[in-house]
């Protein structure tokens, strides 16, 4: 496109023939790349509005990179990605990558500082974060319609076991989360 308008061959021309003849040729020469770059451009708005990458900065969980399917559907043991709500060291919409450990009907118990979910254990629960935070214990009892128990297995996740967490409401689901490094 640059040698378009620097060509003094069109520069020289005065008429809008020549012009149009001039354009016809450059495009027709450049077609294939004007296509792919095209091509190129649709791929990228199709691949936004049903994906995005979410990245773990924390412990929490071992990988750092993580490809995340829009609006996809959710199940125990697969890993989703979801907007805190804000609270804690967390600003609100910030996007978290836990597992889920529970789903709506099931039961949540607490023994001592150990959770389980449906009798099978999920993580102990820590009296006070690094910082010296008291953590206040997270809900108990059978998850209800849309809410999910999300945990990691890092013992310092900030997850379910953790009143300031708590259960994640459907709403805040982004997606399923995907490993990629």
């Amino acid at each position: 496109m640059r040698y378009l308008f620097l060509n003094r061959r069109f520069r020289k021309h005065t008429d809008y023939e020549g012009l149009v003849r001039t354009l016809h040729r450059h495009l027709y020469r450049w077609r294939i790349a004007y296509l792919s770059l095209m091509l190129l451009i649709m791929a990228a708005l199709v691949f936004r509005s049903c994906f995005t990458l979410g990245l773990n900065a924390s412990p929490s969980l071992p990988h750092a990179l993580y490809l995340i399917h829009k609006g996809a559907k959710v199940s125990r043991g697969e890993l989703i990605a979801f907007r805190w709500h804000g609270g804690g060291p967390y600003s609100a919409g910030v996007t978290f990558i836990k597992i889920v450990a529970g789903m709506p009907g099931d039961t949540v118990t607490q023994i001592d500082r150990q959770f389980l979910v449906n009798g099978m254990p999920v993580g102990t629960a820590k009296q006070q974060s690094r910082q010296g935070a008291v953590l206040e214990i997270g809900p108990t009892g059978v998850i209800p319609s849309g809410q999910y128990y999300v945990r990691a297995p890092h013992p310092d996740s900030l997850d379910s076991r953790y009143r300031l967490t708590g259960w994640i409401s459907q709403t805040q689901i982004i997606g399923r989360a995907y490993v990629l490094f």
